[in-house]
């Protein structure tokens, strides 16, 4: 199946979490729609990286 990878890092603190008032629970929401999934990596101390994956 054919996908479309899309990552996005910052240079930020880390600690960003779905569901902490971060609007990455709306990001997740809308992925989720047409089924593709959001991953969030972000350690304490960051960076913080965000990798959406949607079909194609």
């Amino acid at each position: 199946q054919a996908v479309l990878r899309l990552t996005v890092s910052d240079n930020g603190r880390g600690g960003a979490r779905p569901g902490a008032g971060t609007g990455l629970t709306g990001l997740l929401d809308r992925v989720g729609t047409v089924d593709g999934t959001l991953v969030t990596d972000s350690p304490p101390g960051g960076p913080t990286v965000v990798t959406v994956t949607l079909p194609c």
